[in-house]
């Protein structure tokens, strides 16, 4: 069972990735693995 994230919540986690957070740290702070943050 895969879980669905909304597109907020992505676009909000892409903004932070841009924005200077690594992938590592917004998986761990945010649940969702490094290779479902897709950039």
């Amino acid at each position: 069972m895969s879980i669905r994230y909304s597109q907020d919540f992505k676009d909000s986690l892409v903004k932070l990735h841009q924005e200077g957070r690594s992938l590592k740290s917004l998986a761990e702070e945010f649940g969702p693995s490094k290779d479902s943050i897709a950039i």
